[in-house]
């Protein structure tokens, strides 16, 4: 059963999100998967700097809210195809931050992978996901696609969405993908980055398999 402590988590994620200048206005998401089939998440229409734990909605997978004063969000369907192609998944959180979302916007993929912290700790690719309508079943299919390689995902004329196994291994991973959507802009201006060489990524791959990150080291079906 969701307990208090973890309705304060998200609470106070959800703050921090608006700290960072990751959200504006209405946007961004945040949610958390039970045991029992259940799910905490953030409101619709409700800035995340104002967001208190008596704010928070419980509902299924459906999105129907079981408790709570507000309706849920929009963009819960991204939430539900994560948490279906990802079994290990247990937070997601959406949001747009400025530089990476500024790549989505121009769709243009968060590429190459040219540091070891990027390859151990969120792959060989940081994926594109490409547009589609929000509420779409195409957008559903691209992003489950998506996340059931990857643990964060750049979507096209939108933003970022990454998964954890819980809030705050979510929240490193959208902080590290922004700071390296800074990095590679710099990059471009001097020339452009150099790509890790394929002997170089496959050693890192390996080191994160043995951290037991991403969805092979969970025993979960490659694609």
């Amino acid at each position: 059963m969701l307990d208090r402590k973890r309705f304060d988590a998200l609470a106070r994620y959800a703050r921090e999100l608006h700290a960072r200048e990751w959200v504006a206005n209405h946007d961004g998401n945040l949610s958390l998967r039970d045991d029992d089939g259940r799910f905490v998440a953030t409101p619709t229409a409700y800035s995340k700097r104002l967001i208190e734990v008596d704010d928070l909605l419980v509902v299924d997978r459906s999105g129907k809210v079981l408790r709570g004063r507000h309706r849920i969000f929009g963009e819960w369907q991204l939430h539900r195809a994560v948490y279906d192609a990802r079994p290990d998944a247990r937070a997601v959180l959406h949001a747009h931050p400025v530089t990476a979302s500024g790549f989505a916007l121009a769709g243009v993929a968060l590429a190459p992978v040219a540091t070891a912290e990027i390859a151990v700790s969120l792959g060989d690719q940081i994926p594109l996901v490409p547009f589609a309508m929000p509420g779409s079943e195409a957008l559903e299919r691209t992003v489950a696609a998506a996340a059931e390689r990857f643990d964060v995902l750049l979507l096209e004329r939108n933003g970022v969405l990454a998964l954890g196994d819980d809030l705050e291994q979510a929240f490193l991973r959208l902080e590290l993908v922004e700071h390296y959507a800074r990095q590679l802009l710099v990059a471009r201006q001097l020339g452009g980055p150099a790509p890790l060489a394929s002997d170089q990524l496959t050693t890192l791959q390996q080191a994160r398999t043995k951290a037991g990150l991403g969805p092979e080291a969970r025993g979960l079906p490659k694609r």
